[in-house]
């Protein structure tokens, strides 16, 4: 019955390690994930995407700028 345990725990112990050594998704530094946030919010990065949300503008609506 010891053997079984102490099998179980190298196995675990040996899963977490590789889980680890693999790492998975990185942490970007923090730097370079702050100017990701920042191009991401830009008005160049955005305007795409206002361009396709806004509607057309008529020049004879009435509105003011």
């Amino acid at each position: 019955m010891t053997f079984v345990i102490v099998g179980l725990v190298v196995v675990v112990v040996l899963l977490l390690g590789i889980m680890l050594s693999r790492g998975g998704p990185r942490q970007e530094p923090g730097v370079v994930s702050f100017r990701k946030h920042i191009d991401a919010l830009s008005p160049e990065a955005r305007r795409e995407v206002m361009d396709r949300v806004r509607p057309p503008r008529d020049e004879n609506d009435g509105s003011q700028d």
